[in-house]
């Protein structure tokens, strides 16, 4: 088993600033974007251009070398099956300039003993290649199960999370029960939480439009968790330190390579008049309202983290 000591290490700037945010954008928020949209889709303009004005400073991309072309940061997604997997993926990534990779890790079926394995090669990878995995709380991967993740942190306490909470808020119904007491329960996951996805779902819709939301109160809840995550960072985070929100917009429709269109479900979607269904929102708005809120969760967390260092 693992030891307390190792662990996966925090993204580090390398100056002697104090710990911060950074907030990135995650390239999926631009796929597909419909045409009312405000921003620029993939494909369609200067992307890039956009993305530095609106202020975001990374982007997480399978292109990593296009980002950093552009003179942003860039980190990386993928999926790890197989314990072995994890060490060339970490080499690769260190490789190309990236400052993280967020993972998707098994497929949720494995036993415990299976998803040990798979842990400890990512975590031991990470720690060799002295480069951050963060392992991704999605549905249909190991760490999809509130209870299981919690277990899991007690076998490998070392093990550093991309929380991108909709999949449990929604896929566990999180609400459906005490949501306070469940929070409470997952503080060891929010204290090991180093990296988000800005995503905001109900208790029956894994992303909902937060300009137009049809239950405030689940942005309030998200805006407690993503606080209390930025809590856990700035808990044992040191000088250089940063933590990276990274909006995951996910589009309704994605276009198929021969033509036509397949639907992706994430975004909500309305349909018009003459019978076609479209994307109701615009992504590009949301993330950077997603963004504005995760700044305020971060400065709450700050704030509070100094109340607590204040002698009475």
């Amino acid at each position: 088993m693992q030891g307390l000591s190792d662990a996966v290490r925090n993204t580090n700037d390398g100056s002697a600033r104090e710990p911060s945010l950074r907030i990135d954008l995650n390239i999926g928020s631009l796929f597909a974007l419909p045409a009312h949209a405000s921003g620029p889709a993939v494909g369609a303009g200067d992307i890039y251009a956009a993305l530095k004005a609106a202020g975001y400073a990374g982007v997480q991309h399978p292109n990593p070398r296009e980002v950093l072309e552009h003179g942003l940061r860039a980190t990386g997604l993928g999926r790890v099956d197989k314990p072995e997997e994890a060490a060339a993926l970490a080499a690769k990534h260190k490789a190309l300039g990236l400052d993280a990779t967020t993972l998707h890790v098994g497929n949720g079926f494995e036993s415990d003993d299976e998803m040990d394995r798979l842990a400890e090669a990512v975590i031991a990878a990470s720690i060799a290649h002295d480069y951050p995995l963060y392992i991704e709380t999605h549905r249909a991967t190991i760490t999809q199960d509130m209870r299981r993740t919690l277990d899991l942190i007690e076998r490998f306490p070392g093990i550093r999370f991309n929380g991108d909470f909709s999949h449990w808020y929604t896929g566990q119904e999180m609400t459906y029960g005490d949501l306070a007491w469940k929070l409470g329960r997952l503080a060891p996951v929010f204290e090991r939480t180093r990296f988000l996805h800005g995503r905001i779902g109900t208790p029956g819709t894994i992303q909902i439009d937060i300009e137009n939301p049809p239950q405030t109160e689940c942005i309030d809840h998200f805006r407690d968790i993503w606080t209390r995550a930025f809590a856990g960072f700035l808990r044992t985070a040191k000088p250089g330190d940063y933590i990276v929100f990274c909006p995951e917009l996910l589009p309704a429709f994605a276009p198929l390579p021969g033509g036509g269109r397949r639907a992706f479900n994430y975004a909500p979607s309305a349909r018009m008049a003459n019978g076609e269904w479209i994307e109701s929102g615009d992504r590009w708005t949301q993330a950077l309202a997603c963004a504005e809120l995760a700044k305020a969760c971060f400065e709450t967390a700050r704030t509070q983290a100094a109340a607590a260092e204040t002698p009475i």
